[in-house]
């Protein structure tokens, strides 16, 4: 995964997610790779591609859920190092 981005989005509530990742995935050549229960009503979903592609999808995503629930946080991560595989098959 050395030259792909990981972007994530994390929202308060499953539904903002499916409808984050929809809005993300259809808006870029992006892969969603997993999703995380985070806890208290937290999700995150995790998304690879190139990195203007991954920026492009996170923000549609993000600006899709906030339409009908809360994002928390939106990041995205070009080139992350290798080793950080080792926090979650999600990853990579």
């Amino acid at each position: 995964m050395a030259k792909q981005a990981l972007g994530m989005i994390e929202c308060k509530g499953l539904v903002s997610l499916m409808e984050a990742s929809d809005a993300a995935l259809k808006s870029a050549d992006v892969t969603m790779t997993g999703w995380e229960k985070i806890g208290s009503g937290l999700v995150t979903g995790f998304f690879t591609g190139d990195v203007a592609a991954v920026k492009a999808a996170v923000e549609a995503g993000a600006d899709a859920a906030g339409q009908i629930g809360e994002v928390i946080a939106v990041q995205v991560i070009p080139r992350p190092h290798d080793e950080l595989s080792k926090l979650g098959s999600w990853i990579g």
